[in-house]
């Protein structure tokens, strides 16, 4: 039996964490700040508990458009992570797939077309989320006039704060979560 030194076994270990961390964003995963959804910079297991709290009914969100623009940014960020870092390689094809048709039919509903980049998608909704926060509706507004963004400020700040059942996003999150913690959910 070897036994390995102090140092040699610290390097193995930080080697071994450094393998569970967040890949850098790419195109279709956009970066989010640490801690958004809960503590320490993984946001991926607080995203997709969000999500699939968020989305399972239409009333958890009514009138609180702060937490529709962290359930926005959830799924959009999701759909690119889930299929790009390998930490989600044994997640099912099918639920990758459902986040991906969540993030389409959030858009829809939310007027953004379809070719925004994920990363301004985030960009939007983190500026909007957070004017809202500390009461600076006129800037949650213009941040809304960004590119892409089809329906007027006013429409689309309306439609956060009251966003429809969406039984792509209801999916996606709890087939996301249930396969995160498989023998808790059976």
């Amino acid at each position: 039996m070897t036994i390995l030194r102090p140092g040699a076994a610290l390097l193995l270990l930080c080697l071994a964490m450094a393998g569970c961390a967040t890949l850098p964003p790419t195109a279709r995963t956009p970066q989010l700040p640490p801690n958004l959804y809960g503590l320490y910079e993984d946001n991926d297991a607080g995203a997709i508990n969000f999500a699939a709290w968020a989305f399972a009914s239409p009333a958890r969100l009514r009138g609180d458009p702060v937490n529709a623009t962290r359930a926005v940014i959830a799924v959009e960020y999701l759909a690119g992570e889930l299929r790009e870092n390998p930490r989600w390689v044994e997640m099912s094809p099918i639920a990758k797939q459902e986040m991906a048709e969540a993030r389409t039919d959030l858009r829809h509903v939310l007027g953004i077309q379809p070719g925004v980049s994920p990363q301004e998608v985030v960009n939007v909704m983190l500026a909007v989320g957070w004017n809202l926060r500390f009461g600076h509706q006129a800037a949650a507004l213009r941040a809304l006039t960004a590119p892409g963004f089809t329906l007027p400020p006013e429409q689309t700040l309306q439609v956060l704060a009251n966003l429809p059942y969406i039984r792509s996003a209801n999916l996606a999150g709890l087939d996301a979560e249930q396969q995160m913690f498989p023998a808790v959910s059976r």
